[in-house]
């Protein structure tokens, strides 16, 4: 399969503006476009940084472009809900790019407690020789003017121009943790701890409460929601997660409100496993349909799991993730990374899944060969061309030369959020606060 081919091919040089030095910069979701052409960050500060891919060079035709800057804008402000007096902060939380409809490109962005629709447009030519103003834009007197000229489009530098279409606010009462736009390209949910909206992106002013599992007194409060995703393909079909390991399947024409779902996907507890740790590291982080709709790929803080649309009753497959720290979730605990919430990410053809973990690491395992490998997104492999060597973390005994301890793992160095291009092998990783992006160079026909 070739994963320890991936080489980075954009290199993190020093003062660009995607190389970050202050917490406000640190990286919190990444999400690539439907065709792969744009990719999108968004970060603790508030803003949305987008890259485009170039084109290929006419000197190097079978070489892939690269992905420069394209747009940068401020996406939320710091804002203070005075009713509960509470800071709602600028960080953004989701980035979801909607199917291209024309031209122009659009995404939904979200902070804890608002949802924005922007619009991405280009100009590249200007009018000039109007009638009534002159080149400043302000109206001439009329006496002045003693003839009619047609006004031209004169070409001009390219201009990428971002304004906010929709503002989509007051619908959530605790923080919003994913969105997710639905097959019919109208509407899109909204998800928060206890509920999860649907919204139609033409109206702001409400929306409609699908699911809600607020108990009528909080103290009997046993679960919350942690992800959701429309099916990629059904439009009445959606899933989200609980903190309790469990996934819930869900079909909008069954009923208005989606208390009662169609399919309870939860694995059974082996009692010989079970710790005081056990519900923490069991809660979901993290969930996405397969491209082809047939499967759903979960994350929990030790392993990832693929299940069958069709097998409720356990996952077709696991993986650990990293499985030394086991006996490491007492110091986790109390350093508070235990409640760190990882992604996952499936690669074009749902052969390969992709997900973070300490250290810089990143984990990738082949479904098919049943292979696997970690890799390191750090300086040292950020040269253009370098070679991704396979990391590996050892435990005890006897360790290789190249092996890394267990206990010398810095857990300050973490990988929460990855990207997969939808059709190529490229992937994008947000480790911490600088953005790495490798492509298998030797692989690149894996799909």
């Amino acid at each position: 399969m070739g994963l320890s081919a991936f080489s980075k091919y954009l290199p993190i040089q020093e003062g660009q503006p995607w190389e970050m030095k202050t917490p406000a910069d640190i990286i919190s979701t990444v999400e690539f476009n439907h065709t792969g052409e744009l990719l999108a960050t968004g970060d603790k500060g508030g803003r949305v940084v987008i890259f485009q891919r170039e084109p290929e060079s006419k000197n190097a035709p079978h070489s892939q472009g690269e992905y420069d800057v394209y747009s940068t804008f401020q996406s939320h402000e710091p804002e203070f809900d005075y009713l509960k007096s509470l800071e709602i902060e600028e960080k953004i939380n989701k980035i979801k790019w909607l199917p291209q409809q024309n031209a122009a490109h659009s995404l939904l962005s979200t902070n804890d407690k608002t949802i924005k629709l922007w619009k991405i447009t280009e100009r590249d030519k200007r009018p000039e020789g109007y009638n009534l103003k002159d080149e400043e834009g302000k109206l001439k007197d009329l006496s002045t003017v003693t003839s009619l000229q047609v006004p031209v489009l004169k070409p001009m530098d390219l201009m990428v121009e971002v304004s906010p279409r929709r503002i989509f606010a007051n619908g959530h009462t605790y923080h919003i943790n994913s969105i997710s736009v639905n097959s019919d390209c109208e509407t899109y949910m909204s998800a928060d701890d206890l509920r999860i909206n649907l919204w139609h992106l033409a109206i702001t002013d409400r929306s409609f409460n699908i699911v809600d599992i607020k108990p009528a007194n909080m103290e009997d409060l046993t679960e919350v929601i942690t992800a959701s995703e429309f099916h990629p393909h059904h439009c009445n079909l959606f899933v989200y997660s609980s903190s309790k390991g469990s996934l819930r399947l869900c079909d909008m024409r069954a009923a208005a409100l989606c208390d009662k779902h169609s399919k309870l996907f939860e694995e059974p507890e082996d009692p010989s496993n079970r710790s005081f740790f056990s519900e923490i590291i069991s809660s979901v982080s993290d969930v996405k349909f397969s491209h082809s709709g047939r499967y759903m790929l979960t994350r929990d803080y030790l392993t990832v799991k693929v299940w069958d649309l069709n097998m409720e009753a356990r996952p077709i497959e696991t993986y650990q993730v990293h499985d030394y720290l086991r006996s490491k979730l007492c110091s986790l605990y109390e350093n508070d990374c235990i409640f760190d919430k990882f992604e996952c990410a499936w690669n074009g053809s749902d052969s390969v899944i992709m997900t973070g973990a300490y250290n810089n690491f990143f984990r990738m395992f082949d479904r098919n060969t049943k292979r696997d490998v970690t890799l390191e997104a750090s300086r040292e492999s950020s040269k253009p061309r370098a070679v991704l060597k396979p990391r590996r973390v050892c435990v005890g005994g006897k360790r290789r030369r190249d092996d890394i301890s267990v206990d010398s793992l810095d857990f300050t160095k973490k990988i929460l959020h990855t990207a997969w291009h939808p059709a190529e092998n490229i992937i994008a990783i947000a480790a911490t606060n600088n953005l790495y992006i490798f492509q298998d160079k030797v692989n690149s026909e894996m799909h």
